[in-house]
């Protein structure tokens, strides 16, 4: 049994490496395929549909700039010498290399159930500290069982769909096709037994799942020391030889006097919003922390100017993604219809009541490759699968988390959201995604399968 999961495991991750591009050219690819398929099902000119695609493709803007914030102040929030004792730490649990891979995998599913943002960075950045520390774990493997946490965000407390629904309001009904009129409480969509029974399957047997992926022999890939590098420190001058201009860019009291604003904000915030963590509250969070524990003007932008250096496949790639969604929710002039909204259809037409939701489930994880925003997922699919769930007799609340476990499940074989553990880990998209193929598909049998008879 151990060496047919080995053949299938090194299977996935040479048939990845050999035919996965770089995911710039992935994102080029999708938009062909999106430009044609889109043509053809809106029954619209090769123009209408470049429109749409130009029409898309900044829409995205506030997110990139997000998703940038969120890799460089998680990345100098690491490399503030304080914080990096503590990770450093926390890094020397895991003795061997199985220990490790689980570790990382746990830190990860952990942190992205309670915030998809925190997990996503944290996880890489643990990842890279355990590989300092564990010799011969195999690197791509350590930051594949990071990414891998990614898996859940959805079904967690920062899940945009059940969050929606739990917010209610007068767009509710427009958004869900009149499907749902009244919020939703979490407690039966993130905190129901059924998808609680999922997330804790997939936190218990996934950390072991990828152990037993861990190659052996010359297959083994350690990492190169230079990744894990820090620039070097230049030494301070003495302050008698500094100018004006050099003590106020090395004056501890400027950095310290901001970071207590920017703390008395959060503390502010948490009291008035409880634990909600949103995406710009945790940037906000990295950064000002980043700012105390750097101690001075000086360090932070140098620690900012090494951190942006990563930042270059989300400034170039998400702009095309934006296109994507544009091609994909496009509605022909005269048949009304939008690919997105033909794959959702297709999957209503085959289903019943029994597999609705697993059905509900793969639309989205279609949709998600070439839509990869929960948004804007929601946007597309809501007003199709949730008038259909109350004509199969399927409760709301389930085809709801259907959707956003298919929205998350798809994300473990495209590049788009793993451009900022890539990033921080210093690899390429086929590094990692070979074993992210077989989470795929063992993660699908036991969301799908509880969607349905949990």
């Amino acid at each position: 049994m151990k060496k047919v999961f080995d053949k299938l495991t090194q299977g996935s991750v040479k048939l990845v490496e050999r035919f996965l591009p770089d995911p710039y050219i992935f994102a080029i690819i999708l938009t062909f395929i999106v430009f044609i398929i889109a043509m053809i099902t809106t029954q619209s000119s090769p123009l209408t549909i470049v429109e749409a695609w130009y029409g898309g493709f900044w829409s995205l803007l506030a997110f990139s700039m997000q998703m940038a914030m969120i890799l460089v102040t998680g990345t100098i929030l690491a490399t503030a010498p304080l914080f990096k004792k503590g990770l450093g730490k926390l890094a020397s649990i895991p003795k061997n290399k199985i220990q490790a891979i689980i570790w990382v995998s746990v830190i990860g599913l952990v942190a992205s159930f309670i915030n998809w943002g925190f997990g996503l960075v944290i996880g890489a950045i643990f990842a890279k500290e355990v590989a300092k520390r564990v010799k011969g774990v195999d690197y791509p493997l350590l930051i594949a069982a990071a990414y891998s946490g990614f898996l859940i965000w959805h079904a967690g407390m920062s899940g945009s769909i059940p969050l929606t629904l739990a917010t209610g309001g007068p767009n509710l009904a427009v958004q869900t096709g009149g499907a749902v009129v009244d919020a939703i409480s979490t407690s039966q969509t993130i905190f129901s037994y059924y998808n609680l029974i999922i997330v804790g399957i997939i936190i218990l047997t996934l950390p072991i799942l990828l152990a037993f992926m861990h190659p052996k022999g010359d297959k083994v890939k350690t990492v190169d020391p230079a990744l894990l590098e820090d620039e070097p420190v230049e030494p301070m001058k003495p302050r008698s030889e500094m100018t004006p201009a050099e003590k106020l860019e090395n004056s501890k009291i400027v950095n310290y006097v901001l970071a207590a604003m920017g703390f008395t904000l959060i503390i502010a915030y948490f009291v008035k919003n409880g634990f909600d963590l949103n995406l710009n509250i945790v940037i906000f969070i990295f950064l000002f922390g980043a700012i105390a524990l750097h101690g001075t003007p000086i360090n932070t932008v140098k620690a900012v100017n090494s951190a942006a250096k990563s930042v270059g496949g989300i400034l170039l790639q998400f702009p095309f993604y934006a296109g994507i969604m544009g091609m994909m929710t496009f509605k022909g002039l005269e048949n009304n219809i939008s690919l997105a909204g033909a794959i959702s259809d297709f999957f209503v037409n085959v289903s019943n009541g029994t597999t609705f939701p697993l059905f509900s489930f793969l639309s989205a994880g279609i949709v998600n490759i070439f839509v990869p925003s929960g948004g804007g997922q929601w946007a597309v699919q809501a007003p199709i699968m949730m008038p259909a769930s109350i004509t199969l007799g399927v409760d709301t609340a389930r085809t709801a988390m259907a959707i956003a476990w298919g929205d998350a499940w798809t994300n473990m074989i495209q590049p788009f959201w793993a451009l900022p553990v890539l990033g921080i880990a210093k690899l390429g998209a086929k590094n990692i995604m070979g074993y992210c193929l077989v989470v795929l598909l063992y993660s699908g049998v036991i969301i799908g399968l509880g969607l349905m008879f949990i």
